[in-house]
């Protein structure tokens, strides 16, 4: 039987662990035929530990944006069921769930690290002096030591998702959803932030539930595991245990990550190293209005050739990428283009026209929606070959090899803003490659994504590198470097390395 509507007081029970429910539950995205989520029948009780597990696009986001109540009106999408947090509807549960988005970016919402943190129980009604030693405690909990007054612009993205977590924990929620929590963060600051929600949850008692494609890092910490299908239908509940030792090769079989059972490249296709793209001398980068970053780097990058840039979070990865693309100037020291990248072009590529860099340089940005213009998926794929002067029917012989190539042929229609975080990251990358640049940058490229995107994605970028590119990847994706990389960068507050 369905729990009645009641809109208890939540302010007298905040932090007691949180119930979490689905009774025939689900929602489809406006303009959208397939529902993202359907006939969701799953109770979670106060006080478990929960690991979602499923295919990229199965719908485990929608499900805690629902639980977080998030999902917006009618104008956003049709639902059908019930959700609930204890007895209320999530809307009316306020405080009693903190969710943490797959996009750090999304979290931010003042100026100063401190401010961030503190604004989640601002909110609550939290007393002034309680507020900021629950600051200081969420700040030391995800090993973020950068003090309250720094910027929230200035961080990295791997920061920007400790911040994220860290305005959650200051809200000691009766339930934590974390979605993707350790996508953009370096294996280190993914341990630090597993323990740090372990102690969270010791301590509070907090119900946990967990959105990640790989399960080595969380198995241990949880009770049980929930997998939906590619439908967003339940099709597996259990302990971690016996759901890894009973349906692990299906499991792996549909995307899964699971421990023993990692994707490998189907085929490596055969390249060596060309001609030389871009090389960078006596180089020092700086984020916007910040001090230069403290390595230089002397390096060359050439035609088939995949560079990983490695390194901790905060040090500098993604913006030397922005640099070596031509989207931020140098803060010292030089990057130059090779007369065969040029193609006659002047000056260094900073100073060139963006339809210049076109088909010489593409970028996929950390944040996926910072590159989409258009309203639908096959659009978004199509504004890089009309940009270049191609046939519509260049176009859409084009656009169509993509939509297969990346799995988005079915969303074609779909707003690209509607898709699943590793959907949204697969057509990020399929935008740059649309316009088959020269030198093909990565931020971050593979995270969010199934085991079997995952494949898919690494294969189709192996590709261009074959054919003759340059790929420069900044990742923290231990799998990617050892399966794709040909040669890596580390880069350290000391220096760089190899």
């Amino acid at each position: 039987m369905t729990p009645p509507v009641t809109h208890s007081d939540t302010a007298t029970h905040l932090g007691a662990p949180a119930r979490l429910s689905a009774h025939g539950w689900g929602w489809r995205h406006a303009g959208r035929r397939a529902w993202a989520v359907r006939a969701l029948d799953v109770s979670i009780e106060p006080g478990e530990r929960v690991l979602l597990l499923g295919p990229s696009g199965s719908g485990k986001s929608t499900l805690l944006a629902g639980l977080a109540g998030v999902l917006g009106g009618a104008e956003e999408g049709e639902t059908e069921g019930t959700l609930r947090v204890d007895r209320d509807q999530p809307a009316a549960a306020r405080g009693r769930v903190g969710l943490v988005l797959q996009d750090p970016e999304s979290h931010a919402v003042m100026a100063r690290v401190g401010d961030d943190v503190a604004f989640g129980p601002e909110n609550l009604g939290v007393p002034r002096d309680e507020i900021w030693s629950r600051v200081d405690a969420a700040l030391a909990a995800v090993g973020l030591d950068v003090g309250r007054a720094h910027s929230t612009s200035a961080l990295s993205g791997g920061q920007k998702q400790r911040l994220a977590l860290a305005g959650v924990l200051a809200m000691r929620p009766g339930a934590l959803l974390l979605d993707e929590p350790t996508a953009n963060l370096d294996p280190a600051g993914a341990r630090e932030v597993r323990d740090a929600v372990a102690e969270v949850i010791d301590r509070t008692g907090a119900t946990l539930l967990v959105v990640e494609h790989r399960v080595d890092l969380w198995h241990d910490l949880v009770n049980r595991v929930l997998v939906l299908g590619a439908d967003g239908s339940l099709i597996a509940d259990g302990t971690p245990a016996r759901i890894l030792e009973e349906r692990g090769a299906e499991l792996a079989a549909g995307g899964v990550w699971v421990p023993g059972r990692e994707p490998r490249l189907a085929s490596r296709p055969a390249g060596s190293a060309g001609p030389e793209m871009v090389s960078a001398t006596a180089l020092r980068v700086a984020r916007e209005r910040g001090r230069p970053l403290p390595w230089t780097l002397d390096a060359t990058f050439s035609a088939g050739e995949t560079v990983a840039l490695t390194g901790p979070n905060g040090v500098g990865k993604s913006t030397l990428a922005l640099t070596l693309a031509g989207l931020v100037p140098p803060a010292a020291g030089s990057v130059d283009a090779s007369p065969e990248l040029a193609g006659g072009l002047a000056g260094a590529p900073h100073r060139w026209r963006s339809r210049e860099l076109l088909t010489r340089f593409g970028m996929v940005f950390q944040a996926p929606e910072h590159q989409f213009v258009a309203a639908t998926v096959r659009e978004e794929l199509a504004v890089g070959p009309r940009s270049l002067g191609l046939s519509e029917a260049e176009v859409e012989a084009h656009v169509g090899g993509l939509l297969d190539r990346l799995g988005l042929a079915a969303l074609a229609g779909a707003n690209p803003f509607t898709l699943s975080g590793g959907q949204k990251r697969r057509l990020s990358v399929g935008t740059a490659l649309a316009t088959r640049p020269r030198v093909l940058l990565l931020d971050e490229p593979t995270f969010g994504q199934d085991a079997l995107s995952w494949a898919s994605l690494v294969e189709l970028i192996d590709e261009v590198r074959a054919e003759g590119s340059a790929v420069i990847a900044a990742s923290h994706d231990e799998h990617f470097v050892r399966e794709a990389a040909t040669t890596q960068l580390r880069l350290t507050a000391a220096g760089v390395g190899s």
